[in-house]
């Protein structure tokens, strides 16, 4: 039977072989990601059954969801696992940097990463604002403020672009539709530039002759150990968010009051908030564009051979003060009150 269905499904063609290296865990995180983004999916169809994205009830049907415990789960669930998202995301990034695995012939892909990234970043910032509670409201006034700032790149953006749907209504479609449409298709094309330029070698092992790939000499093992190794940690990953969801809830807020500003963003929101106490509203839109440009240009710059980082101390030393600064951005916003923007 299992002949039958590989010869017409092709499952085999997973088998073949990916240096030993891959199966850290460090190498696996590009699949923890991909593992929250199915729960994403999983769980956002469920709450896409009982959730109305109209202004005038979108609150009532959060709390209605929130008010039976199957929905407190799947929702919390969902909340959990947008940030389990964003944060392998990250340790991906920062791995593939720390490891040189953008360098060449990976540079296409690694843009494909960062282009995920900003999808998924825009994905969260989609989802705050859908319990339309105070937060959604202020996070949706700062959205429509950047928008004008933006001119006519920003004509999405505008309350007036589309008379007959709300607003809320277009978020929500980006929400689940659009973003994750497209994240689905560049994860696709993610794993297939990884089929064809191959795992990347570990910067600390010997390298092939062209010191694009791993040594002959590193032993394999199959792709399908990977996929086995990531079903687990998806299985671990889903009791973890799953009593999260149990003992630290989704939050959701009184309903919007306008003409006031007194709510945080989500943690991974603060640095650039911080960045807007200092210098104004356009400094979000200006810190985030300069952050994004950093990642984007970054296998056009680092143009060495060289993977060790201790190789490469100019990257390194760039790599460290950006993130010192991310950092320092966000716990400057754990102290600083919210203040008047909009």
């Amino acid at each position: 039977m299992w002949d039958v269905i590989d010869e017409r499904m092709g499952i085999s063609a997973l088998a073949y072989p990916v240096p030993e290296h891959a199966n850290r865990l460090a190498w696996t995180l590009g699949g923890i990601t991909a593992v929250s983004f199915v729960l994403l999916i999983g769980t956002g169809i469920v709450l896409s059954q009982f959730y109305a994205p109209r202004p005038e009830i979108a609150n009532q049907s959060v709390r209605a969801i929130e008010s039976t415990d199957w929905g407190r789960l799947f929702r919390g669930v969902h909340f959990w696992a947008a940030q389990a998202m964003y944060v392998a995301a990250v340790l991906h990034l920062v791995r593939v940097f720390l490891s040189g695995s953008y360098k060449k012939p990976r540079e296409g892909n690694w843009l494909v990463g960062v282009a995920m990234f900003g999808l998924l970043t825009f994905a969260i910032f989609t989802g705050t604002i859908l319990k339309w509670d105070q937060e959604s409201y202020e996070a949706l006034g700062h959205n429509l403020e950047i928008g004008n700032l933006l001119g006519g790149l920003g004509f999405w953006f505008s309350p007036t672009f589309s008379d007959q749907v709300s607003i809320l209504l277009r978020l929500y479609g980006a929400h689940v539709v659009i973003l994750p449409g497209l994240i689905l298709v560049l994860v696709i094309l993610h794993f297939l530039l990884v089929k064809r330029h191959h795992m990347s070698p570990h910067p600390a092992l010997p390298v092939g002759k062209s010191h694009e790939q791993a040594a002959a000499a590193e032993p394999t093992q199959p792709f399908t150990r990977h996929i086995r190794r990531l079903v687990a940690f998806g299985i671990a990953l889903t009791g973890i968010l799953g009593i999260l969801a149990v003992l630290l809830p989704a939050p959701i807020g009184s309903t919007a009051v306008a003409g006031i500003e007194v709510t945080k963003p989500l943690w991974m929101f603060w640095w650039p908030f911080t960045l807007e106490n200092w210098f104004g509203l356009p400094a979000i839109g200006w810190g985030e564009a300069v952050f994004f440009l950093l990642l984007v240009i970054l296998p056009f710059v680092d143009r060495s051979p060289h993977r060790w980082w201790r190789h490469r101390p100019v990257a390194m030393t760039i790599g460290a003060i950006v993130a010192l600064a991310l950092i320092a951005l966000t716990i400057l916003m754990l102290v600083m009150p919210a203040q008047q923007h909009l």
